[in-house]
């Protein structure tokens, strides 16, 4: 017997062999190209498994640049290493067709030691774009304002508590998946939905602009030595991540000699001209005086302090932003983003203390104001104890030194004041590098997501590492305009509201996500609070407004302003996002909170199923019921698809059919069912659609037009039908087109038989030459989506109720409801009674005051008072002509009774049931005469449905429902209530 044989180890012969897919690459799990017969491997004990493909979380970068863009291809390593390939056919053929040309890896590939540690670099990239010139040029007047104490409690509480709440959730937002090129616009988009993430994507493309306010001013050298500097950080990222990381690195040495320098001048003993500054190196009374806050100036306030301070803490998302380019980001972007957090704010605390603790807060910097000897009567201030005498300056408010007044304390206290500049400096620029390189990949997934149109042009990528250098140069364009214009501070605070908008969303996916329960919401990292992430959202929130209310309404009009575009537009993407599982569990919750409501007749609702087969064969009956259900009611489209047919029927017909109403907005749900009759299926509906209340109540289904050339069976199982659903308690409209409700002779679809064959089109003697099609089928660019009458405008035409007998007020009801939509709101409703002449007037008076009761708008009342006079007999020879193929006659025929012949054909009309039902047949031509008469021109006719009496066969019956509605140009309702009210006055 021959031996399985593995790529990692050797198998025992009937083991099922343990194969590894690596999850984190993009795409699918990568198999062997070789197919495997379960069978053969029982009678061949000499088959062997050839190497499966195992792609490392290591070894996975060189795939992953050859794969990018295109789908995933099946290649085989060899013994020696995953990414080492054995020989194949596409390393050395110059094409394949279909396919791109394939390159083995270079020995610099296979050579190249693995490193790890991504996430301190990640660190130290956030690190970098958290220290910025506020740390050197602002931090000690911020001190000096808000004091030491004050700004260790509040500002570095709010500030870095805020990014690590934010940090909190952009972690279980960010590892519930795999995270790709895109970061924060990613992880938001995917968590909230397109109509969020949308929005916070066009935005962050412009936080690059940050750099902008802190080089430039209106000096015409500092604008070109701008646009230089910012020439060259495009050139150096152009030149692709590896010289940006390199020169982020040596932006962080200099950083890290920065810091020293400045922690051993404070050390440093003072001399006399640093003293004259306000430096006096570590003294108890500097600390302690510096401790509380000595608030000055037009921004000596909380919120202004706040406001300036903030910006120094928005650099925690720039690890996210390069997500694409990581090999694990589930790893090092919490591993990275909370040791830069924690570092950032230990030196940020560290400098404030220690400035806090060497410099005192106003000196005039003239060495002449030393006190001799102890002379200190009149001196003010701290200095007076130091031995400086520094009054005059602080009673003039004209001293230049001190932590209150200079902003260059920090290179003053340092050893080497220009190692203090060059921190500046690498700061700035480290900042600038860093979002000149992050906001073009953010921009470049939003472009590839095609949620806003004429942006595609820049999701384009180049090179291995997909580089986005259209966006690279778009960025580098608005940061030269801004940077010429040289008036920044108009958006600066737009710029620090759009980061709080970002941390707030990023906060409210994960609540949002969290709160949903989705089973799919399974982050890898778990250190976070659903709560503390709704905190984390709302602070955002309340600071953009506290730092500046009118950027903050900007901000929010651009926000809602991509919102709504997004959300009008419903893009055709499937991201599982929170926002779906949301609506799941409000739908869930609403529909079982419903279940314990007791049902109430103002709460009544036509809510319906509707027998349409296929929807996009009776386009038709879809547009009426949809016209009167739509935002208001359920409706249900019913495919009740015969067995003989089930096979017939593709795998994804229901998805395209849900599409085909979707494309069509009609709000309805699809619900095939397989049954072996019409009738099976609609009573198995009856009893199963809907979930708790929100099941139907009224059964729509099209007219049985063909109903003369039809079996008996077929005719026999449609007004059993009509018996269900009365059994039932449902209500009943039958629709009937002229035409015909059925399309599917218009395109290749399959007919199903049970429900409504080919239908004919039945001809009325008196028909107008001005014949209106009640279908129109005019093709708007689709071909499976027809138009119909019912998506036209009405105009002024009226709508016809015959209101023949009081079925609860469904006849009433669903005219009402067609005339709040916008086809139809200029159509007039009149409403036909019975009557005689004597009373006329009494009963159109008292119909009028029952609609008025009701709040019913109808145009006339008209009562027929002449309903009762006998038919045409012309009319009346037809009716007679039409169930004569149904008679059975009292002579014996063939030695078989009559009574026989019904037991086996109970559709059939003999003598005796014919004349017990002549008059009702006759008053059925009589209204048929009076609707034709007045209802000609109308848009619609709505007919009270006689109820089938269980002793009258199903073809008389069928008869009379032809000849109600037969001869109309316009569509004509068939319809009935269960005679329970659906309309009251009464206030309970």
């Amino acid at each position: 017997m021959g031996q399985l044989i593995s790529k990692r180890d050797g198998l025992v012969h009937g083991v099922v062999p343990r194969v590894h897919f690596s999850t984190s690459e993009e795409g699918p799990p990568r198999y062997s190209p070789h197919n495997f017969d379960a069978t053969r491997r029982q009678q061949d004990g000499n088959l062997q498994i050839p190497p499966t493909i195992v792609v490392s979380g290591v070894e996975s970068r060189f795939v992953e640049s050859e794969r990018r863009g295109s789908r995933v291809e099946l290649r085989r390593s060899s013994l020696y290493s995953t990414l080492d390939l054995v020989p194949q056919l596409e390393h050395y053929a110059s094409t394949l067709p279909h396919q791109k040309s394939r390159s083995r890896p270079s020995l610099e590939a296979l050579r190249k030691t693995v490193e790890d540690g991504q996430w301190c670099n990640l660190g130290v990239r956030c690190m970098l774009n958290i220290w910025g010139v506020i740390l050197f040029l602002r931090l000690s007047w911020i001190t000096s304002q808000a004091g030491i104490l004050f700004i260790s409690i509040s500002f570095f509480s709010a500030v870095f508590y805020d990014d690590n709440l934010t940090s909190a959730s952009f972690f279980g937002v960010g590892c519930g998946d795999c995270t790709f090129s895109g970061g924060a616009y990613f992880m938001i988009s995917r968590s909230l939905g397109p109509e969020i993430g949308g929005p916070i994507g066009m935005v962050v493309r412009d936080l690059m602009q940050e750099f902008g306010v802190i080089m430039v001013d209106s000096i015409n050298d500092v604008r070109i030595v701008g646009v230089i500097t910012v020439t060259i950080l495009l050139l150096i990222s152009l030149a692709g991540m590896e010289w940006e990381s390199k020169t982020q690195i040596l932006f962080f040495i200099v950083l890290m000699v920065s810091f020293s320098n400045y922690f051993v001048g404070t050390f440093i003993p003072s001399n006399p001209e640093k003293q004259a500054q306000g430096i006096f190196g570590y003294r108890t009374e500097i600390f302690v005086s510096n401790l509380k806050p000595d608030w000055r100036g037009p921004e000596g306030n909380f919120f202004q302090m706040f406001a300036i301070f903030f910006p120094s803490a928005i650099g925690i998302l720039s690890g996210a932003n390069i997500s694409g380019d990581l090999k694990d980001p589930a790893t090092a972007i919490p591993k990275g983003t909370l040791m830069a957090i924690f570092w950032t704010t230990f030196s940020y605390l560290a400098i404030s203390v220690t400035v806090g603790s060497c410099v005192i807060r106003d000196a005039s910097g003239n060495v002449s104001d030393i006190l001799t000897g102890n002379i200190t009567d009149g001196c003010v201030g701290l200095g007076c104890n130091l031995g400086w005498n520094f009054t005059e300056c602080i009673r003039s408010q004209s001293c230049e030194y001190g932590l209150a007044n200079n902003l260059k304390v920090l290179g003053q206290v340092s050893g080497f004041y220009y190692l203090i500049t060059a921190g500046v400096f690498a700061a700035s620029l480290s900042s600038a590098l860093g979002f000149l390189v992050s906001a073009p990949k953010v921009f470049q997934c939003l472009c590839r997501d095609n949620l806003y149109p004429y942006i595609g042009f820049f999701a384009k990528g180049y090179g291995k590492n997909d580089e986005p250098l259209r966006a690279y140069l778009l960025c580098y364009i608005i940061a030269v305009a801004f940077i010429l214009i040289a008036e920044l501070n108009t958006i600066a605070a737009l710029i620090s509201n759009f980061f709080l908008c970002s941390y707030s969303l990023i906060n409210f996916s994960c609540f949002h996500a969290s709160i949903t329960n989705s089973p799919g919401w399974r982050p890898s990292f778990h250190y976070y609070s659903k709560w503390t992430a709704l905190f984390g959202a709302v602070i955002s929130v309340v600071l953009m407004f506290l730092f500046t209310w009118w950027a903050a309404l900007v901000t929010f009009c651009i926000i809602f302003f991509l919102f709504g575009y997004v959300n009008y537009n419903k893009p055709k993407v499937n991201w599982g996002s929170s926002v779906q599982a949301g609506t799941y569990n409000m739908a869930l919750s609403y529909s079982v909170s419903l279940s314990g409501v007791e049902d109430h007749v103002k709460n009544f609702r036509p809510q319906c199923l509707v027998l349409t087969g296929p929807p996009n064969q009776r386009p038709a009956l879809v547009d009426f019921v949809g016209s009167f259900t739509k935002h208001i009611s359920l409706m249900i489209c019913g495919d009740i698809i015969m067995e003989q047919d089930r096979h017939t029927r593709s795998q994804d017909s229901t998805d395209s059919l849900v599409k085909w109403m979707n494309k069509r907005r009609v709000r309805s749900f699809y619900t095939p069912f397989t049954a072996d009759s019409l009738r099976a299926g609609t009573r198995h509906l009856l009893q199963a659609s809907g979930l708790g209340k929100l099941k139907p109540n009224t059964l729509v289904l099209g007219f049985k037009t063909n109903w003369r050339d039809s079996s008996p069976e077929s005719i026999e199982d449609y007004i059993n039908t009509i018996y269900d659903t009365f059994d039932s308690n449902f209500c009943l409209c039958m629709l009937r087109m002229m035409d015909g409700l059925d399309i599917s002779d218009q395109f290749d679809f399959e007919v199903n038989q049970g429900f409504e064959p080919d239908e004919s089109v039945e001809n009325d003697d008196q028909q107008s030459p001005e014949r209106e099609s009640a279908d129109d089928l005019s093709d708007k660019g689709d071909s499976d989506q027809i138009k119909t009458v019912f998506q036209n405008d009405q105009g002024k035409k009226t709508i016809d109720v015959y209101w023949i007998a009081d079925d609860g007020g469904l006849t009433l009801l669903v005219p009402y409801l067609l005339t709040r939509r916008k086809h139809w709101r200029r159509s007039k409703v009149r409403v036909f009674i019975v009557g005689d002449e004597q009373n006329m007037e009494e009963g159109r008076n008292e119909m009028i005051a029952l609609l008025k009761r009701f709040r019913l708008d109808f145009n006339d009342v008209i009562v027929m008072t002449d309903s009762e006079k006998r038919p045409h007999v012309k009319n009346l020879s037809r009716f007679v002509d039409s169930v004569a193929p149904f008679r059975l006659h009292d002579e014996q025929q063939d030695g078989i009774s009559v009574q026989e012949l019904r037991q086996s054909a109970p559709w059939k009309i003999s003598d005796k049931e014919f004349e017990a039902f002549r008059l009702k047949s006759e008053r059925k031509v009589r209204l048929n005469e009076i609707i034709r008469r007045n209802s000609q021109h109308a848009a619609l006719v709505l007919v009270s449905l006689p109820v089938p009496q269980s002793d009258c066969p199903s073809a008389l019956y069928m008869a009379w429902l032809d000849t109600l509605t037969c001869g109309l140009h316009c569509p004509a309702v068939l319809i009935r209530g269960n005679q329970q009210n659906v309309l009251t006055f009464y206030c309970q």
